[in-house]
């Protein structure tokens, strides 16, 4: 055990007490105990480190059983932290040779997208990124990293050039969604995220799409399709904010931890439902906790993902990824007979069954397919 008190465990790094979030209330205590501890060991001499290890442990504890049973609504307040790593933190910590490349060549430069070139482990990637800003002022210019048409625009030309050089694509997402302004609507902004969803799905190069953090709508989706789609482990993934979908339903987004339970839009609900390929894990805490970490597990991924994919011809790629896209929709079915050895009843059945047992008790025999 090290003789330095301020050394604290890698894996349950307290951080400031405002950073603790409505959930966390459990570990403000034992936080502000070891502070104590510390404080007093330094000033007074005191031998308190068996106390203070105690303390660290009980605080490590804690924190595997809150973040072991996260409800959706903490999994959105988790992947909102304010210190959550970004994609232009992620850019610094695991990318290398970036090449800024601006503009769309319509309207502007978006700043709530970036894109250049850039290297990850031995491979040449056209990075995208949505970029929310690290200081009022950045996030202001980025419009908190809700991009207008000219983002998405520009993305998708740069993931063209990337096909025309045979570089793979990577797109980290964290939005709560596209625009919603009027410019953004008198200049196309529904027909732009559509034409990014036909255009990459048969773009001609790898693409790997990690969600690190908020995935809103269709500002997310813009960015989303790939051969590879993950997400973190404590991040979000869904058609509407939470705070959105309750004021639509219920009139008040008093009722935004029902809505975010009913949205499915944890990374577990949503690998359940094969909409994403992998959960990328997080250290404990989630990343805000240990940014370094949580990057050198985002690397991996990404380095994993390109070797595997650059195998395949560019036929291939594109015929799999419209496959897979197709194949999207399994939320219709039973999740769990997905699991080996069950095999999904058909909807046409299902529907053919329900309409049976509706008719006075009538028998009517299912169409087949």
């Amino acid at each position: 055990m090290s003789g330095d008190p301020t050394t604290k465990t890698r894996s349950a790094t307290p951080v400031g007490l405002g950073d603790f979030l409505e959930f966390e209330k459990p570990l403000v205590r034992i936080h502000h105990d070891i502070e104590e501890m510390v404080r007093e060991h330094r000033d007074t001499g005191r031998d308190l480190l068996a106390d203070i290890e105690q303390q660290r442990e009980r605080f490590t504890s804690t924190m595997k059983r809150l973040y072991g049973n996260l409800s959706p609504w903490e999994t959105v307040l988790v992947a909102r932290h304010p210190k959550r790593p970004l994609s232009t933190d992620y850019l610094r910590m695991i990318f290398r040779d970036f090449c800024e490349l601006h503009g769309d060549r319509l309207f502007g430069d978006d700043k709530a997208i970036i894109t250049g070139f850039a290297r990850i482990g031995k491979h040449r990637v056209m990075f995208v990124g949505h970029n929310k800003g690290k200081d009022l002022k950045e996030r202001i210019a980025c419009n908190f990293g809700c991009a207008h048409p000219e983002g998405y625009r520009k993305a998708l030309r740069k993931m063209k050039l990337a096909e025309k050089y045979g570089v793979p694509v990577v797109c980290l997402i964290d939005t709560q969604g596209a625009y919603p302004g009027i410019g953004a609507e008198e200049r196309g902004i529904a027909q732009a995220i559509a034409v990014n969803l036909m255009e990459m799905s048969r773009l001609r190069t790898p693409i790997v799409c990690v969600v690190i953090g908020e995935g809103g709508s269709g500002g997310a989706l813009g960015l989303a399709v790939g051969d590879r789609v993950a997400m973190f482990q404590h991040s979000f993934y869904s058609v509407i904010s939470p705070e959105g979908c309750a004021a639509i339903l219920w009139k008040t987004a008093d009722q935004r931890k029902h809505a975010a339970n009913a949205l499915k839009l944890t990374a577990r609900e949503l690998k359940r439902l094969d909409i994403v390929d992998k959960i990328i894990a997080e250290p404990l805490g989630g990343a805000h906790r240990d940014p370094e970490a949580a990057g050198a597990t985002l690397e991996e991924y990404i380095i994993r993902s390109l070797n595997e994919l650059k195998r395949s011809s560019p036929d291939t790629l594109v015929a799999r990824r419209r496959k897979a896209i197709r194949a999207l929709g399994c939320f219709f079915d039973d999740p769990d007979a997905h699991a080996p050895g069950k095999v999904s009843k058909p909807r046409a059945a299902r529907r053919a069954t329900a309409r049976s047992s509706r008719l006075n008790g009538q028998t009517v025999a299912p169409a087949t397919a």
